[in-house]
């Protein structure tokens, strides 16, 4: 696909994240406004709230809310016609330009917000490097993949509560550890704070209690993707994790960015998933592919210019999304409007593809050596860390914007 030609100033430019072919949605206010529903294009927000109350997007009381969370529900049909609607509306040579030119904001203007009510999260393992690393660290190389893990999408139930947008300070977390060679455990910040390069999941139509989904439905099912940073206390983690998994060490905060940028704007970019050891059990079949070939980065900042540390693809995942979202309604779990679906850290085979600190350093061996002469083993107060992602198209791109946060202090406990 070439890229479609916008009226709009900037959308043209192959470097935005936002011409004309992604259209991502996020909710934007501007001089202490009340937030309402936007469509980013190029370097401006169109106000969605507004176009639609002139009548123009062919939908009905769909974006008055300041979440996307009702259009999200009406189902693949009427994401379809708002998408095309929206795309005629800001398409070079519409008629509805001069109608528009004053629902459009400039983007560095505009404060972003969560764009959805999230209902509940779910944290999966799907990338096959990152276990494999995280899995030799811990129990040899010999034992690396748990034994199911190349039969069933692991994953855990985590905390909707803690999902911030990008640009929302993260405290670093307390919490029990266990010190090496300690005989009982101590309370108090953790010491070994990481991130995790994710992609996050935006469930649109739900699914009844009861009721199984094929990786087909949960195709249709899915809105859209934004990044997300899965912010990690790998201390806290070490010591709690057995039997039941993670727990505090990563309910304290979830990144996401603020834009979600639809199925339908990645569908040219769709890659199959990697070959399989062994084929999966009939209900993870896939007849189309289901990952997108997105090209990923982490840049880390101590205080002056960020350092990229990580590039990435999605490409490397072992399971989909619709595959993670299969499996999650095989039990006839209930999914919802809202529901947030994180892929676990993506990495790859190179040394500088790892999505997590974890990963780079090697639990901490290999300190981090970065240009202005620090090291780091995790991150420490006041870093900063942002991700950044985009699918890459003949003369343009399909981009998330960026995904940041910044490390404050643990607070004083009570």
């Amino acid at each position: 696909m070439a890229l479609l030609p916008s009226w709009v100033a900037g959308a043209n430019d192959p470097q935005t994240d936002f011409p004309l072919n992604n259209l991502p949605y996020g909710v934007f206010s501007t001089n202490g406004g009340e937030p309402r529903c936007g469509v980013a294009i190029g370097d401006m927000i169109l106000d969605a709230k507004a176009a639609e109350a002139a009548g123009l997007t062919g939908t009905q009381g769909l974006c008055q809310d300041g979440v996307w969370n009702p259009l999200m529900a009406a189902g693949s049909t009427v994401w379809a016609r708002f998408r095309q609607s929206v795309t005629d509306l800001l398409a070079r040579g519409s008629p509805h330009a001069d109608a528009l030119r004053p629902m459009l904001h400039r983007a560095a203007d505009a404060q972003l917000h969560l764009p959805l009510q999230v209902a509940e999260f779910t944290d999966f393992y799907a990338s096959r490097q990152h276990a494999t690393n995280v899995g030799t660290m811990f129990r040899g190389a010999e034992n690396a993949l748990p034994p199911n893990w190349l039969d069933i999408p692991i994953g855990y139930n985590g905390r909707a509560s803690t999902v911030v947008v990008s640009g929302t300070p993260i405290h670093r977390p307390n919490g029990q550890t266990r010190p090496q060679d300690a005989p009982r455990p101590v309370f108090g910040p953790s010491s070994r704070l990481d991130i995790e390069l994710e992609i996050g999941t935006i469930i649109g139509t739900p699914s009844r209690m009861g009721q199984p989904v094929t990786t087909d439905q949960a195709r249709q099912m899915i809105f859209g993707h934004v990044l997300l940073n899965d912010w990690s206390a790998r201390d806290i983690q070490a010591w709690e994790y057995q039997p039941l998994g993670p727990f505090q060490a990563k309910a304290f905060a979830t990144s996401i960015s603020p834009w979600i940028v639809t199925t339908a704007a990645l569908e040219p970019f769709a890659v199959p998933t990697p070959p399989r050891d062994h084929d999966l059990l009939p209900y993870l079949s896939e007849a189309t592919p289901g990952l997108f070939d997105i090209t990923l980065s982490v840049a880390l900042s101590t205080g002056g210019d960020p350092q990229m540390i990580s590039r990435t693809n999605m490409r490397h995942l072992y399971y989909s999304p619709a595959q993670q979202l299969a499996h999650h309604a095989s039990s006839g779990c209930a999914m919802r409007t809202g529901d947030l679906l994180g892929t676990g850290t993506i990495s790859g085979d190179d040394p500088d593809s790892l999505g997590s600190l974890l990963e780079l350093t090697w639990g901490g061996e290999r300190p981090l050596a970065l240009a202005d002469g620090q090291t780091r083993r995790f991150l420490q107060d006041h870093d900063t860390v942002t991700l950044a992602g985009h699918a890459q198209g003949d003369g343009y791109r399909v981009g998330f914007g960026t995904c940041t946060g910044r490390i404050l202090p643990a607070p004083a406990f009570p």
